[in-house]
């Protein structure tokens, strides 16, 4: 497909005040204006030593209302503590009367090439679209430069969905006497509950404890181990990745550790629990310190156990890593945060629990399925391509990842 916009190399210094072909500057108002130059060939901005600082390069080409687009640009900075807020990239949709069309899109995905980023976004034009800005700016970063090279729009056809189907347990085994029993249980309900084609199946908190009477010290396993390596014969069997909730040893530490086992049955993650409640902690649990990501063949998956749900950094850390949907095993919990954490992070959050509902949620929080009874399993189908995108406010995912602050204590 034509690409419809490059920024070539630039003849050298331009004479003072001239401006690269099809360029313009911009700042929400003159005193708060950055520094813009053009340095060999790339677009400069600088804060200026402005702490107010909001403005830089905007350049207007025409667009096709409906139809797909690949904005990638190139940049490099020097004094920007958080590139993250203040190095903005996006597209601002315009209508035939000049006003704006929808809302802005925010190129938020980045990845290190050599001494540079590459900021890319892939969005399409609203309706009455005839026109976009693609803007460059300097936010807030007084002592902060950036510049810009390799800014390019070109047509693309729309994105396929990326389906993923999702399948999350509602049992509380009771009065087994052993793990091994208790797991039993829930590779029963798996087998009788789970669909032909499920791409990912989930099970709660702890259930090699669950229903047992057994402590923590007494049910703890390695990982890989004994646990594991009956839900990676069950992984094989439904063709499908296993999420679940065991007791981790390593040494004389026990973890609350989740374990992510792929559709071969092999453990490809574990997390573990980071946020321990005081009777966890009472119990000889020893808290995790990280919140890693999982690559699978659908999507990035993150995991979080249940009281990590009662804090709001365990999912926003994910989302930052790039999960795009978040397994939960838990015993129970606050209804309205579990919302809320897919809200705020606009991911898909998958549950399944004891004392807390067994349901999918997609990014706006609304429930896609629940699972009511014991021994059932909520399944949906999700589309992890889908925009969910705001009237008011715009593609939302785009948005809190361009506009959260993470960089205050």
């Amino acid at each position: 497909m034509q690409r419809l916009l490059l920024l070539l190399t630039l003849p050298g210094l331009l004479p003072a005040g001239s401006l690269p072909e099809g360029w313009t500057r911009w700042a929400a108002r003159d005193e708060i204006a950055p520094r813009t130059f053009v340095e060999g060939d790339w677009l400069g901005i600088s804060g200026n030593s402005n702490a107010a600082v909001y403005g830089g390069w905007v350049r207007t080409v025409a667009v096709e209302a409906g139809r797909w687009y690949r904005l990638e640009a190139l940049y490099r900075s020097e004094g920007v503590p958080y590139e993250q807020l203040q190095i903005v990239s996006r597209l601002d949709w315009v209508t035939a009367e000049g006003k704006r069309a929808g809302q802005p899109d925010y190129a938020w995905r980045t990845r290190t090439e050599g001494d540079w980023r590459r900021v890319t976004l892939e969005a399409p034009a609203p309706p009455k679209a005839t026109a976009v800005k693609i803007q460059l700016y300097l936010a807030n970063a007084p002592q902060g430069t950036v510049w810009w090279n390799n800014v390019s729009l070109s047509p693309i056809a729309a994105p396929s969905p990326r389906v993923v189907r999702v399948a999350a347990i509602n049992l509380r085994p009771r009065d087994t006497g052993s793990a091994e029993a208790s797991v039993g249980k829930f590779i029963e309900a798996v087998e009788a509950a789970v669909p032909p084609q499920t791409d990912v199946i989930l099970l709660p908190e702890g259930i090699t404890v669950v229903g047992t009477g057994k402590a923590y010290a007494e049910v703890a396993e390695t990982v890989p181990g004994p646990t594991t390596g009956r839900l990676g014969e069950l992984a094989r069997r439904k063709t499908a990745y296993i999420a679940a909730g065991i007791y981790e040893r390593e040494g004389v530490a026990i973890y609350n550790t989740a374990v992510l086992i792929d559709r071969a049955g092999k453990v490809v993650g574990k997390y573990r629990k980071v946020y321990l409640p005081r009777e966890e902690i009472e119990g000889g649990l020893t808290p995790g310190n990280d919140f890693p990501v999982f690559k699978t063949d659908f999507g990035a998956v993150g995991m979080m156990i249940c009281w990590d749900l009662q804090y709001a950094d365990p999912a926003r850390a994910l989302a930052l890593r790039g999960a795009e949907l978040l397994l939960l095993p838990i015993w129970g919990g606050n209804l309205a945060l579990g919302k809320a954490r897919a809200i705020e992070n606009h991911v898909f959050l998958a549950t399944s629990g004891y004392d807390y509902p067994t349901y999918l949620l997609d990014p706006d929080g609304e429930i896609v399925a629940q699972a009511q009874e014991q021994g059932q399993a909520a399944v949906a189908t999700l589309d992890l391509n889908r925009r969910y995108v705001d009237p008011w406010l715009g593609e939302m995912r785009g948005r809190f990842m361009k506009e959260m602050r993470v960089d205050l204590r």
